[in-house]
């Protein structure tokens, strides 16, 4: 009888989500529950919504004066974001 190979359960849950491609949305979503804690609470009381199409995080927010300082911070905002995650999961940064 030959012997199996042992792996932790870690790299198992790992592996079965990158096969099934289940990495990529829970990668988003964990994006998404970062942008509270990156940007702060002020940030997040003003974010209407928040989605994530073709590697562009689309953020709504209702202040323009916020929206504008938000674009002045986008690539330290998207290296932040990716870094939380530990995964390049966006490229760009949409304010709207």
């Amino acid at each position: 009888m030959e012997r199996i190979k042992e792996e932790s359960l870690g790299s198992v849950v790992a592996r079965f989500l990158k096969e099934t491609g289940l990495q990529t949305q829970l990668n988003q979503y964990r994006l998404k529950q970062a942008w509270p804690i990156i940007t702060g609470e002020l940030v997040k009381s003003k974010t209407q919504d928040l989605y994530i199409k073709n590697q562009t995080l689309y953020v709504k927010l209702r202040s323009p004066v916020l929206r504008s300082e938000l674009s002045l911070r986008k690539q330290e905002l998207k290296t932040q974001l990716n870094a939380y995650v530990q995964a390049q999961v966006i490229s760009d940064i949409v304010f709207a």
